[in-house]
């Protein structure tokens, strides 16, 4: 390869080898040194570098939504709205379309509600299994703290129930007024949490999002604001 370069860039002699070794000592003349020979200029041109193309990796491909993360995502969300239902007791006998809403969700309801510490068995295996797993993703494990941190947030209104439970008048209008306002918020988290997460997005529920992020900082891991 050397040779065929050097004879791809050398120049032809034009005629007898007399005039070659003619030209060969005439580079010795002042001239010659300003103006180099076409082989000294080709051996002395830069080869063109290569584009180098550089692929980026994700740094850890379990922070990915991906199908299974995102079905059980929003599967938690469920578990605040069933622990809450009976704050929707007001308006659900009210409104036709919240019992059109909630009418394929009853028999869930109901397994739900059949025994009385099933709300705080699913507490403890969302926190223990889910949140505390590392074998579950980020995003997993940060729906899953945001929907335990709504559903530990349903102890206000409870104990204000207990606290103050009028019979008639205004109270019973401001308890109604409370009521329904926890079941409509609890019904919106429910929609925008499952939506959001089957749509592999991050849920920030006002209030919990923030709480949630608190909470997974102390568990160990944490999710960027988005």
């Amino acid at each position: 390869m050397a040779t065929s370069a050097y004879l791809l860039f050398s120049p032809r002699p034009l005629n007898s080898p007399h005039r070659t070794y003619r030209s060969s000592s005439s580079s010795s003349s002042p001239c010659a040194k300003n103006h180099p020979s076409f082989l000294s200029l080709a051996t002395k041109v830069p080869r063109p570098r290569r584009a180098v193309s550089v692929c980026v990796e994700s740094k850890k491909n379990n922070d990915l939504a991906d199908a299974p993360d995102r079905l059980i995502s929003a599967i938690c969300y469920f578990y605040p709205f069933f622990d809450g239902i009976q704050y929707g007791r007001y308006v659900i006998t009210q409104f036709a379309p919240f019992q059109v809403l909630i009418q394929p969700l009853i028999p869930a309801i109901r397994a739900f509600k059949s025994f009385p510490l099933n709300g705080f068995l699913v507490f403890l295996t969302l926190y223990f299994v889910v949140v505390r797993n590392q074998n579950f993703s980020r995003y997993v494990r940060f729906n899953t703290m945001q929907a335990i941190v709504l559903d530990v947030l349903l102890i206000v209104p409870d104990l204000l129930e207990r606290s103050f439970n009028p019979g008639e008048g205004l109270g019973l209008d401001l308890i109604m007024s409370l009521d329904s306002t926890v079941f409509l918020f609890l019904l919106v988290s429910l929609i925008y949490g499952s939506s959001t997460c089957a749509l592999g997005q991050v849920p920030r529920l006002p209030i919990v999002a923030e709480a949630a992020e608190r909470c997974s900082r102390i568990s160990g891991f944490h999710i960027p604001l988005l």
